[in-house]
């Protein structure tokens, strides 16, 4: 991996981790601004715990050395989470401005994930 390569991941892969931490850990603790805003989308406050356990479970296995498979599933989990939240916000029509957020996400994941290191990928050798 050269040097531009290790840079991109790591420029997108530490704001990625510590949004998708914080905002798992605000959404298990129930922050009042977390349940507000699954609400105000249409969510239930429960859905918001699940998300938020699966957030951080999801740092730990894409910062965590090896279980390439393991990364590849919170990679798509982070995706569909935000991709998600970007198509809610779209469907009840609220301003640009709330999407912006969940779509910074997604290009995070999206660019973290292109540029991770070999190690932290899965061989095709691996699954045959």
């Amino acid at each position: 991996m050269n040097k531009r390569d290790k840079f991109i991941y790591w420029i997108t892969t530490i704001p990625l981790a510590l949004g998708m931490f914080s905002g798992g850990v605000a959404q298990i603790l129930r922050v009042k601004e977390s349940a507000d805003g699954i609400l105000h989308l249409g969510y239930p406050v429960y859905f918001m715990i699940i998300l938020g356990i699966w957030k951080v479970m999801g740092v730990v296995a894409i910062l965590m050395p090896k279980f390439a498979l393991l990364k590849e599933w919170a990679y798509a989990g982070f995706f569909f989470a935000m991709t998600g939240a970007v198509i809610s916000h779209i469907i009840i029509k609220d301003h640009f401005a709330e999407v912006v957020a969940p779509l910074v996400f997604v290009m995070l994941t999206v660019v973290s994930w292109h540029f991770r290191p070999e190690d932290k990928k899965i061989l095709q050798s691996n699954l045959k």
